[in-house]
């Protein structure tokens, strides 16, 4: 028996030797592609050749099957401005007026446009004004150019930079050289497929702001001056909000319609239960479905753009995506959809009504069809619809 204990304390041993080794290995390798990661970008004073092939993929799929994401989307031929560390580059709109406005706000920012010298954009001038710092920029929304509403984001490349910087600075120093950003960031993009959806996502707020220019103000305003009076962290409302959540994610994991409607009941029921005995506020009620309507909406439109790139017979993306190593051509949008689906139970802070509205989206898509045409009417909100869908079933 005692040597039947040494023999398996050594294989142990060994096998707890190997684990170590192995993980050795692991950081070090890690570590050494940690350091092959861009900090700055290749080039910055223009859109090089793979942004400009995704951007030109991004307009192709808004124009090919925007209408099927959303009706009437298509139609609206809207700017983008891509920015990195040290320009904004606008597309789309030929002599811009100088600078942008940002929602809600009347301020006009940055400076005048010029013309990106000896470049082009499918065929056509684009614009570009360098910026103070890689602070100020035009963020990922909306903003209006003169009169116009753009889809505004980073680049892909510097997203990526921008975001395993910010992981390395809210890190552990101790993980700094061995932590997988790499991984990280395919996971939470979703290489060039997730950041093509998120184009649409930022294009749909352009949208919004020329559907319903008062509804998104009202929103931003919303998220300025009533969210920093939300009870995020406050224990009862965090349970209250898991089982909300919950209820969502399981609507949409239900086999059959009708357990659909049952959990889609319990969801409305929740909320209201839950505003009801933390004693929400009538102006953090409204702040919730705002939020929901707008972050939510633009969720549901990042989804459901890879759904349909995916799905859609006869879509193909453009052949200039072909060398792109990280594009799968929206094979993964099953993978992504899970992803997604996963996360809404956990969500946390803000990001919550991303997700909550995402998903009473997707209930809509299966309980009432042609729920779109209603989701800009003034004072109608996502969760009226749900409760509209469950109601009628009821009855």
């Amino acid at each position: 028996m005692a040597r039947k204990s040494v023999r398996w304390g050594r294989v142990v041993a060994g096998g707890l030797a190997g684990i170590v080794l192995s993980l050795s290995v692991l950081a070090g390798w890690t570590a050494l592609d940690n350091r092959r990661l861009p900090r700055h970008s290749r080039v910055v004073d223009r859109l090089d050749e793979r942004e400009k092939a995704l951007l030109s993929e991004a307009l192709h799929l808004h124009r090919a099957l925007g209408d099927s994401i959303w009706p009437g989307w298509a139609r609206e031929d809207l700017p983008v401005v891509l920015y990195n560390e040290r320009y904004a580059f606008l597309t789309g709109l030929p002599d811009p007026p100088a600078g942008w406005i940002k929602v809600p706000g009347v301020r006009v920012r940055g400076g005048p446009w010029e013309r990106v010298p000896d470049d082009s954009f499918e065929g056509a001038a684009y614009y570009r004004q360098a910026l103070p710092s890689p602070a100020e920029n035009p963020e990922a929304f909306t903003v209006r150019i003169g009169d116009r509403w753009a889809a505004s984001l980073p680049t892909l490349e510097w997203f990526g930079i921008r975001l395993a910087g910010r992981m390395r600075s809210e890190m552990p120093s101790v993980l700094t050289a061995v932590f997988p950003y790499r991984l990280a960031l395919r996971f939470l993009i979703g290489g060039s497929d997730g950041y093509l959806c998120m184009v649409q996502h930022e294009a749909f707020h352009a949208y919004q702001g020329v559907a319903a220019p008062l509804r998104i103000a009202s929103a931003e305003r919303a998220a300025a001056e009533v969210e920093p009076g939300y009870p995020f962290g406050q224990a009862a409302s965090e349970r209250a909000w898991r089982r909300e959540l919950g209820l969502l994610a399981s609507c949409l994991q239900a086999s059959t319609r009708e357990e659909a409607r049952v959990r889609a009941r319990l969801f409305i029921a929740s909320r209201r239960d839950r505003r009801n005995r933390l004693g929400l506020a009538a102006e953090l009620v409204g702040c919730e479905c705002q939020r929901e309507w707008l972050e939510g909406l633009a969720k549901y439109v990042e989804l459901e753009s890879w759904r349909r790139a995916a799905q859609t017979p006869g879509y193909r993306p453009l052949t200039a995506l072909k060398s792109d190593p990280s594009f799968k051509a929206y094979a993964g949008f099953r993978r992504r959809l899970s992803q997604e689906v996963g996360q809404i139970a956990w969500a946390k802070d803000d990001t919550r009504f991303y997700y909550s509205g995402m998903a009473q989206a997707m209930i809509l898509d299966r309980l009432m069809p042609g729920w779109k045409s209603r989701a800009f009417v003034q004072d109608v909100w996502l969760e009226d619809l749900v409760a509209e869908a469950v109601r009628g079933a009821a009855s």
